[in-house]
């Protein structure tokens, strides 16, 4: 038994994660029309491997997620810096469906997930953690991820480095 933040004994174990606080403060997350602070429009700017970048296209570009839920945790981005599904090019949106498939089969070939969740939440509001710039999550599934750490630790687990797993798909892409 722990004791809440408000003082008063709960059933969870807490793991402490200071370091999410930046992020949820904002850091690497865009203010409403700051293309200068957005992660998604410096990526690219940078080394595939600093950026944990996977694959470039023309209109959009696969990278890891820097926060992801499973390893293997992908996201699609176009370079373009719009916030919705409505404001993309036919040629943008085709493109996000297209390396949204091939992510899927890559990281079937790397990690054999037995299933994937994809993603777009569209404005803040919905869960979107970078709102002002649209991107496609990715996210690899196994019988058996959700175990108990996550249910009952209340610990997500990743048995991999980022830097690993961005190798490994970069190179069967």
């Amino acid at each position: 038994m722990t004791i809440d933040g408000a003082g008063m004994p709960d059933g969870w174990q807490r793991l402490w994660t200071p370091h999410r606080l930046e992020y949820l403060r904002g850091e690497n997350r865009p203010l409403a029309g700051n293309e200068v602070a957005c992660p998604f429009c410096r990526i690219p700017k940078l080394s595939d491997e600093e950026g944990l970048v996977v694959h470039r296209g023309e209109t959009a570009f696969v990278v890891m997620n820097l926060y992801p839920y499973n390893p293997g945790h992908l996201l699609v981005c176009t370079y373009r810096h719009v916030a919705d599904l409505t404001d993309l090019t036919l040629d943008e949106r085709n493109e996000i469906t297209e390396l949204t498939a091939h992510a899927m089969a890559t990281v079937r070939k790397v990690s054999s997930p037995d299933g994937f969740n994809l993603g777009m939440n569209q404005g803040a509001i919905s869960g979107a953690g970078v709102a002002e710039h649209i991107h496609q999550h990715v996210v690899p599934r196994w019988s058996g991820d959700a175990n108990f750490m996550p249910i009952i630790g209340k610990t997500k687990v990743l048995p991999q480095l980022l830097t690993v797993t961005r190798d490994e798909i970069a190179a069967a892409w």
